[in-house]
Parts: structure tokens; sequence; C-alpha cells
């Protein structure tokens, strides 16, 4: 298979460049990648939906992927209770040759077919579940291996890959496919490709999260007060929201523990 991701960059002799023309060209094609995840909108939706589903009926939503692909489903993972005030096992990133793999890179890992299932089989997948594979080439043995095995069991399949017509497009329900071209350092997918994974994830939890009511109007009421600044945030949301002094507000967030609780209590309030 001839992969997209691994072309020949479009420029040559980069050791050659001056800075200023280093960082130009890379922006230069990292301007490509939100064009390229455009065109994959009408693929996104339906797997948003089927999400959203499955999580009201009690699923969850897995990543897995290998090296970068792996990483970034990982943050985008961790990032879900603290941003939506969600249980840590709504969304669950797995990275192949497991957590030690998200800070230094485990040789061979990903070149295990079965490994993923494994890693799944921990966390008693089953068809109320979602599994989305990352893999930027489209062929990578642990997400490949995994995504099968997961469509045997019944377990709803999605991926989001960079290659065109690449094998795993053969193994999931829902596919999506952002094709963003050779990158500035040929062969790194870390740049376009991962930026371009990163951005689809956002869109997918992002959206999920919305659809499951933990977004009211725009603003983040469930998120966890973890530091000063979010306790901020939230008091200024509740200062504004209900029009009331901030040390008011301030002090009905830090009793209730949540945007979304001080609002409800207040206004549950005689004369409110």
């Amino acid at each position: 298979m001839n992969k997209v991701t691994e072309q020949t960059s479009h420029y040559r002799h980069l050791e050659k460049m001056s800075t200023d023309e280093v960082l130009v060209n890379i922006n230069k094609e990292d301007k490509t990648v939100a064009y390229a995840v455009e065109k994959a909108i009408p693929k996104i939706g339906p797997l948003v939906d089927i999400i959203i589903s499955k999580m009201r009926e009690g699923g969850r939503l897995f990543y897995i992927g290998a090296g970068t692909s792996g990483r970034l489903g990982i943050l985008d993972a961790s990032e879900c209770p603290p941003t939506f005030g969600v249980p840590n096992d709504w969304v669950i990133g797995l990275i192949a040759g497991g957590d030690k793999a998200i800070r230094k890179a485990v040789e061979f890992a990903e070149d295990s077919p079965t490994q993923a299932w494994e890693d799944l089989s921990k966390f008693f997948i089953n068809d109320q579940d979602v599994v989305i594979g990352i893999a930027a080439s489209g062929t990578t043995p642990y997400v490949l291996g995994g995504l099968k095995t997961c469509r045997e069991k019944g377990v709803v399949t999605g991926c989001i890959t960079c290659n065109p017509d690449s094998p795993l497009l053969q193994h999931v329900d829902f596919p999506i496919e952002v094709v963003v071209g050779a990158e500035f350092v040929t062969g790194s997918t870390r740049m376009k490709a991962g930026t371009a994974q990163k951005l689809v994830l956002n869109m997918i939890s992002t959206a999920v999260m919305i659809g499951m009511g933990r977004v009211l109007d725009n603003k983040m009421v469930d998120m966890q007060l973890s530091n000063n600044k979010l306790v901020d945030r939230g008091t200024k949301i509740l200062k504004n929201a209900l029009q009331i002094p901030y040390e008011e507000a301030k002090e009905l967030l830090m009793q209730n523990g949540s945007v979304r609780k001080a609002m409800e209590k207040y206004k549950s309030k005689p004369g409110q």
C-alpha cells in the first residue's frame, strides 16, 4: 500500500533553511489541516450520535492507539473528567505498551495484533461500549487487531486515520479519514496527522459531552474545581448568570461544589 503519510515532503534541504523559513513553511502546511478535517465532518457526526446513544445506556468510549496516536487518545480522555465533571471511566484511553509508553517509546509494542483486545478486556469491554482506533497510517497491528476483534464481539467501532483506503477502514463501523498529505519532515506523523487527529478528538469528545448535557449555554458548568483559576471561572459564571456579587457567587459555589449545583440551589430558593 502506498501510504500518503509516508510521502516525501514538498520541501527539500530543510537543514539549509533559516529558522524563519522553517517556521513559515511548517505553518503553511498546518493551515491545510483544518480544511481536511472539514471534509470529514459528515463521517464524524454519525459516530458522535452513536456514542451519545450508547453512553445514555451506560456505555463508555475507548480510544486505542500507539505512539503519538495513543498519547493523543489518552490526552483527550484525561481531559473529560476535569472539563465536564464526568467519571474517570466514561472515556478511557489505551496505548500500546501500557502507561510507560505515554512518556517513552516501547519497542515493538504496536506490532502485536492481540494486545489491544487483552487491554480492553481488563475493562470488561462489552456491546454497550464504543471503541475508536487512532492510527495515522491505518495499518498499526495493535489498533487493527483490536478493532477486528471488537467488531467480531459486537462492539461498535470507529477509527481516525490519515491514509486513504487503509486496511483500518475495512474493519470499523464508522471510519473517519482525514488525508492531510505529506508531512513537512517526511513521515513525521506527529505533525499534520497528529494535529488532524487532535482536532477530530476534540470535536468528538466535546460534541458527545454537549449531547450528554454536560454544557449549559456555552459554559462548563460541571467542571471540577481543582485549582484557583477554575474556582474563579466558576464564580464569574455564577456572578454573571445569577446577577449576584462576586463574593456571594464564590460562597455559593464553594458550598455546592459545582456551578450547576450552585445554580440549581440558588434558583430553588423562595423568591428566585
